[in-house]
């Protein structure tokens, strides 16, 4: 059995709000995302913590200082810490209007806010804020120099924001953003924002999608007709991507992906997250992780000190299960188990 005690294994608690709603199913309290996450156990094992979407009806970001007491009172009554948080930046998309943008700093200033309450009661010993450009493909694409330029833009002054707090801010790479939507528009936009505390957010579900050209077929990894059993064409695939990102990333996201996009609710469509135990998953979770968490001479980076389990959009009855839970343990635990290390 492994003695490894990093990196930290978190749950997240917004896919229980991602992709529900009026247009979808119920949105899961934050509660109930809790206590599935706190009750999951493999071999005497547990979650250590939790990152925390900061758009739960029950988190008011408007009332950092109020709601981060609240927020910390109810996770360490379940033993959890927190890691990393998303702030809500979507009504406020980069590529819309100066007054939106104004929007987007303010939102991640709020967040950060937040943050700073959590680390001050001592529920919150590392983590990132999380954001993207809140924009789509097409509209970066009516003008990729300008939108890429207009993206750095608002992303330096929102991270000149987060410096205020100590805070790093990470870009999540999916395919529904606009200016993060390919592994090569992810790197201009991260080069282009030039900051020390700017960093990119794995999800290993969302770049496999990025290996596959989706939104943006002439930077495709893999080729048009892949063939998913030529498991060394997909390593060196994965090697090229994460090789690229890697020096970039300083928040990671396990997960499992199929190798289609999908979407519910008010979602655009992203990598579609299947569940760890998914027979149509092409990722081997375990050993893919390591791309990401090991250099090119394999040795560990130990970039953050969590790792956080994402999967959004699965049916309420799958959630509400806690088998899921502890399935998706039981494949962070095995990620730890052959990429962790001890302090």
């Amino acid at each position: 059995m492994s003695t490894n005690s990093f990196p930290k294994l978190h749950n997240a608690t917004w896919p229980g709000v991602v992709g529900k709603g009026p247009d979808s199913e119920p949105l899961i309290p934050i509660d109930t995302m809790l206590e599935l996450t706190a009750a999951a156990e493999v071999d005497g094992v547990k979650f250590d913590g939790v990152d925390v979407g900061l758009f739960d009806p029950s988190i008011d970001i408007n009332d950092p200082k109020e709601g981060a007491k609240k927020l910390a009172d109810k996770v360490a009554a379940h033993g959890l810490v927190i890691g990393s948080l998303v702030a809500p930046i979507w009504g406020g998309p980069v590529l819309g209007s100066k007054e939106d943008r104004a929007v987007f700093v303010d939102m991640v200033r709020k967040a950060c806010q937040y943050g700073q309450y959590l680390k001050e009661i001592g529920i919150r010993p590392y983590g990132v804020i999380r954001i993207d450009s809140a924009s789509s493909p097409e509209t970066w694409s009516k003008d990729p120099a300008g939108s890429t330029k207009l993206i750095a833009e608002t992303f330096r002054e929102a991270c000149d924001v987060a410096a205020e707090y100590g805070e790093k801010l990470a870009a999540e790479g999916e395919i529904c953003w606009g200016g993060m939507h390919s592994w090569k528009t992810m790197i201009d936009t991260l080069a282009a924002v030039d900051r020390p505390n700017m960093g990119f957010q794995a999800d290993m579900s969302h770049t496999l999608l990025y290996m596959l050209g989706y939104n943006s077929p002439e930077d495709r990894i893999l080729p048009a007709d892949f063939d998913w059993s030529d498991r060394a064409a997909l390593e060196e695939g994965l090697k090229k991507m994460t090789a690229a990102l890697r020096p970039w990333t300083i928040d990671f996201h396990v997960a499992q992906n199929d190798g289609t996009v999908h979407g519910t609710g008010s979602h655009d469509k992203t990598g579609r997250h299947c569940l760890a135990t998914d027979p149509n998953g092409k990722l081997d979770i375990a050993k893919d992780a390591g791309y990401w968490l090991r250099d090119e001479n394999g040795e560990l980076t130990k970039a953050f000190k969590h790792i956080c389990w994402d999967g959004c959009m699965f049916p309420n009855e799958v959630m509400y299960k806690q088998q899921t839970w502890n399935d998706i343990l039981a494949a962070l635990i095995k990620v730890r188990d052959q990429h962790g290390w001890s302090e």
